[in-house]
């Protein structure tokens, strides 16, 4: 995937308020949980989907949804932490809410789950960190102003 293909999303993490994270339960040992706890400390509001083993009626102070379908309110970005075999309808519910953006987190692909995203308007990117990538846009965007 190239950069530019990818920089939508960025730009997307970048201007988001509201973050879905698919995959969030109360372990706080897991990434999903170490990432939305980084991306709420950044002012970011966090809203947990999970349906899987360990539900929770609410996460890092958040009501927890079963299905990106079932939050009420719009959702700038999709940040998802399920198997590669899981993410087809992950993406579909994203277009089907009107999200912004999918982000397939480190480690999970599906090429064509990306493009079909795209193709309904999306931005779009997988295999990348999100956490990590904000900390590197972060830390860019304050070597600019410091630069200014």
């Amino acid at each position: 995937m190239t950069a530019a293909a990818e920089q939508p999303a960025i730009d997307l993490l970048m201007g988001a308020k509201t973050i879905a994270v698919v995959g969030l339960d109360s372990r706080t040992d897991r990434p999903a949980y170490r990432v939305a706890s980084y991306l709420k400390e950044h002012g970011y509001r966090v809203i947990p989907v999970h349906r899987g083993r360990f539900p929770a009626d609410e996460i890092l102070g958040e009501r927890a949804y079963a299905s990106l379908r079932d939050i009420p309110g719009p959702v700038d970005l999709v940040d998802v932490f399920v198997r590669p075999a899981e993410t087809d309808e992950v993406i579909d519910d994203a277009i089907a809410i009107g999200a912004k953006c999918v982000w397939l987190q480190e480690g999970i692909t599906n090429d064509a789950g990306i493009e079909r995203a795209r193709a309904a308007g999306l931005a779009a990117i997988q295999d990348r960190c999100a956490k990590v990538v904000h900390q590197q846009q972060a830390e860019r965007r304050a070597g600019e102003n410091a630069a200014g």
